[in-house]
């Protein structure tokens, strides 16, 4: 079965909404994408309205801003600390929003969604 990103079936008490339609197909759900880190990999992706996602399968460089001096630089990924959205997504590795990495600075979280945006960005943290 399809994942949809429609009306759920049910309201919040348990009760079912009134069904008016079949699913549609802008309504359903893309795969999945887990960014990684390694070589360097984007796709520009069509959407509704003919505006375009870019899509990051993987990178080794992140733009890192530090707060204290709020200077940005791009420098290379050593390593991943932790991403705390879920232990399926810690395990394997999957550069998300709130991941923690590790770089050449010290550790930084991402504030960019690489699988939207196709860019990782980063704040430095102490």
């Amino acid at each position: 079965m399809a994942r949809s990103q429609a009306r759920s079936k049910r309201k919040f008490t348990g009760k079912k909404y009134k069904h008016f339609r079949k699913k549609r197909q802008r309504e359903l759900e893309g795969p999945t994408l887990d960014t990684q880190i390694g070589p360097e990999k984007k796709k520009k992706q069509r959407t509704l309205g003919g505006n375009f996602k870019l899509k990051l399968f993987a990178s080794q460089f992140i733009n890192v801003t530090d707060p204290n001096t709020n200077k940005t630089q791009r420098v290379r990924i050593l390593g991943f600390e932790e991403n705390l959205a879920s232990k399926d997504l810690n395990r394997r590795h999957v550069l998300t929003k709130g991941a923690v990495v590790e770089t050449e600075l010290g550790n930084v979280k991402i504030s960019s969604r690489p699988g939207q945006h196709g860019v990782l960005n980063g704040v430095l943290i102490a």
